[in-house]
């Protein structure tokens, strides 16, 4: 179990890593995917299931329109690639600068820890039993409130990447 949590652990930064590296919003998104996949593997592997899906569902959906927002204002002929020059030096600064953090906190702090000692003290037990059953009965409120303000997220972003007709950031 310690290697699954730190593979998920690694998709993480290598996600980190995939995201700062890359100047272009094309390929900038398989990294944020590959980071909130890998963040919500590391809450699955802490025992709290249910937050990590309804993280994961709504972080892919905001990520997909803020993805489509900015690709559609960065309409570049030739994007920069994974195997272009510029991007490989700050995939290589990033991941020295990785290697360096963890280098200094190995001393007094070990990965093993965060995943060999779980659930010692408590048995097993599901830290998130009552999640979908207090959201719609305490959080209606809320959730209503929530999907509204998405859906209007989601129409405003709409207008504003409305053809070249119409639109406010077209005439840019």
């Amino acid at each position: 179990m310690i290697y699954v949590g730190f593979l998920a652990l690694v998709g993480l930064i290598m996600g980190f890593i995939a995201v700062a590296s890359n100047p272009s919003p094309y390929y900038a998104a398989l990294g944020l995917v590959l980071g909130a996949v890998c963040g919500c593997w590391i809450l699955v592997d802490f025992g709290i299931s249910f937050l990590s899906l309804v993280l994961l569902l709504i972080y892919l959906g905001g990520m997909l329109v803020v993805f489509a927002y900015s690709a559609s204002l960065a309409a570049e002929p030739y994007p920069e690639a994974w195997g272009s020059w510029s991007v490989l030096v700050y995939v290589f600064v990033y991941t020295v600068g990785v290697i360096m953090c963890y280098m200094m906190v190995c001393n007094t702090y070990y990965f093993e820890g965060l995943f060999s000692g779980m659930g010692e003290e408590f048995g097993v037990m599901v830290y998130d039993f009552s999640g979908v059953g207090l959201m719609y009965t305490l959080g209606v409120v809320f959730l209503m409130i929530s999907g509204w303000a998405l859906l209007l997220t989601l129409f405003v972003v709409l207008e504003v990447t409305r053809g070249v007709s119409r639109g406010s950031l077209r005439a840019v």
